[in-house]
This record gives C-alpha cells, structure tokens and sequence, in this order.
C-alpha cells in the first residue's frame, strides 16, 4: 500500500512538474490542454480531486479507528476530532474555503496569504491537545504520524510563507510560483499519503490483537461450557 501511494505522489507530482516546465519553457504550445488538468497550482483537476479522495480516506480510517477505540472502552475522542478535521480537509479541498479567508487580512509579504495567522493557531492548539492520543500510540505508529503530521503541515502551512512572499513580488503567472505551490502540494500529498498508511496499519494491528483476545476469551471459557 504504502508503495503504491508514494508512486501516485510521484506521479502526479512528476506530470504538474511537466506541464509547468512546458507551458513556462516553451511558449505554452505542446501540453497547453493538459496544464489545468494535472497542475497542482490549478483546482477542480486531477490532483485536486485525488487530494480530496485521499482525505477522504483518512477520515474513514480515523472513524474506524474511533470506534474500535470505544468498542475496547478506551478513549475516542481525539480520534473522532481527527476523523472531522480529516472530512473537512477534504471538503475544502474541492471548495478552496481557506483560500477566501485570505480576504479577511489584509497582510502582505510572507503573510500574503493571510489565512495562515488563524490556520498557525488552530494547528497549534489542536496539536497540543492531540498530544495524549500521540503518548498513547506504540512508538512506531506514533513515529510515523509525527513524521506525516510534519510533512503536511510543512506543505500546506510553512510553505504558503515564502509562497505568498514570491506571490507579493512577482504574482503567480510565472515558474517561480509554479515551482513553490509544486512543493507544497506534493509534501501535503506525502505527509496524508505517509498518514494514511499509518493509519491502516495501525488499525490491522489493532484489530488482529482483538480479535486475538477474544479468541482467546472463548477458548478459556469452552470447557467450562462443556462441564
């Protein structure tokens, strides 16, 4: 699995890659067509849509993640905060929400993009507060998420810093700009793909050792039946 969503990453992130060098290179004439279809600079297109379908996908296995947490008696909270946050994520992905939040500041330079004054908060408290699910985790799945937390994070909010500064200064029909968004769109793709992965494993192990348990709940208490 965890194969097969990196070559999607590399593949999309390869083919906006070729179209932005063609249209900036050479006049905008042989992949003209196929620019605001595999650009992750663009929306409503190919990236855009398996973005949201991947969030999509987190969400589902934070949900199921939630319940196997409350079927065991365990908290699950922080888990069904996740999956919504997740479900969001997704849904913004198509409809762009923060990007019109950026109208409501009226920043510029690093912060020309100045939805991420309020993003950088709730990123940090929700951060602190996912900090016990995070001590909770077995130390791999808790590796793991940390390094797939960092990755998006990285992308979606860090990199939308020197974005809006290239932005501010040069505006956002050249390479330049091309090349930044490339970046952040691709560690975004990496660090949900790195999550989701996570995730599924996570949840398989999980899952095996209640199964385990009950398997071994019936068994002890078969002869007893029997008696």
């Amino acid at each position: 699995m965890r194969r097969a969503l990196l070559a999607i990453v590399a593949a999309l992130s390869g083919a906006s890659l070729a179209v932005e060098l063609s249209t900036y290179c050479t006049n905008r004439d042989p992949l003209e067509w196929l620019y605001p279809l595999l650009s992750l600079s663009f929306e409503q297109n190919v990236p855009t849509w398996y973005a949201s379908a991947l969030m999509l996908a987190c969400g589902v296995a934070l949900t199921l993640h939630a319940r196997s947490a409350a079927r065991a008696g365990q908290a699950s909270a922080r888990w069904w905060l996740l999956a919504v946050a997740f479900f969001y994520i997704s849904m913004d992905e198509v409809v762009g929400v923060h990007e019109a939040a950026s109208w409501w500041f009226d920043t510029d330079g690093w912060l020309y993009y100045g939805w991420v004054i309020p993003a950088a908060v709730i990123v940090l408290l929700f951060g602190l507060y996912q900090l016990a699910l995070l001590r909770a985790l077995p130390r791999r799945p808790r590796r793991q998420f940390i390094v797939a937390g960092i990755l998006y994070v990285g992308g979606a909010l860090v990199m939308e810093l020197p974005l809006g500064r290239w932005t501010a200064e040069h505006g956002s029909d050249n390479l330049g700009y091309a090349l930044i968004d490339l970046v952040e769109e691709s560690l975004e793709l990496l660090g949900a793909s790195l999550f989701l992965w996570a995730l599924v494993e996570h949840l398989e192990r999980v899952r095996g050792s209640v199964r385990v348990r009950l398997g071994a709940t019936r068994t002890s208490s078969s002869p007893a039946t029997a008696r």
